[in-house]
């Protein structure tokens, strides 16, 4: 497992694409968070928090993750390397557990520098305000569980397929209606079915708070995904 995890994070770095996705996630953040005008610019809003940057992050996620899980998979169907992995010494679950760190660590190393906005807050904090750095250590906390399932839903698509642009587009879909489409379901079926989507889980989270309930709905979510990934690979052995 530790083996195809350092191949994914090392075939990310050895060509463009780990550059890209860090340098994309800062950029689309830190351009619409402190450069553009709006209701997302923080020096604009008048509190001393970082709120527009975790209301953002997930939907930059949402497009970006499955942009890069979307040949974890489906490439290795597609030049049939996947027989070759089934060969190894090693359980679908290590395989496919693998693949999901390489892609986890990668949008790690994109939110780690978004740290320094904390820096940037503490030192425009107007006299009279405070930070709440509960909140944003929850927030943190929660964007990193919300990336876990984004990462298995992208793995999970591109198990479906070989055509990466096929998985790339599943891959939105389900993040998209796991956060947008629930959330709007839900004034049609009321509030228990808001608590199916991850955006209810993680405003919860951010709001400095770790409930157990939460942490249960994304671990279920990312086993869930991974699990029938797994289904799904032990099917080509047939």
């Amino acid at each position: 497992m530790k083996a195809i995890s350092l191949r994914e994070i090392k075939a990310f770095f050895s060509s463009l694409t780990g550059y890209l996705v860090i340098t994309l996630f800062l950029v689309i953040n830190g351009i619409l968070l402190w450069f553009i005008e709006g209701e997302y610019n923080v020096l604009q809003s008048g509190f001393a928090d970082l709120s527009p940057f975790f209301y953002l992050a997930p939907w930059v996620l949402i497009f970006l993750i499955p942009a890069v899980s979307m040949k974890s998979l489906s490439e290795e169907i597609k030049n049939g390397t996947i027989e070759l992995l089934l060969t190894k010494p090693l359980s679908v679950w290590q395989i496919v557990l693998g693949k999901f760190i390489g892609i986890f660590t990668l949008i790690f190393l994109a939110i780690i520098p978004t740290i320094v906005y904390v820096f940037i807050l503490k030192d425009l904090v107007l006299e009279g305000q405070q930070i709440d750095y509960s909140n944003i250590i929850g927030s943190f906390i929660g964007l990193l569980f919300l990336v876990s399932c984004y990462v298995s839903m992208g793995i999970l698509s591109s198990s479906l397929t070989e055509n990466q642009i096929v998985a790339f587009i599943i891959g939105v879909v389900l993040c998209l209606f796991f956060s947008l489409g629930i959330d709007t379901m839900a004034s049609l079926f009321g509030e228990w079915f808001e608590r199916i989507g991850v955006l209810y889980h993680f405003r919860s989270i951010s709001k400095g708070v770790i409930d157990t309930r939460d942490l249960i709905y994304f671990a279920s979510m990312t086993i869930l995904c991974l699990g029938i990934t797994v289904f799904k690979i032990k099917t080509l052995r047939k």
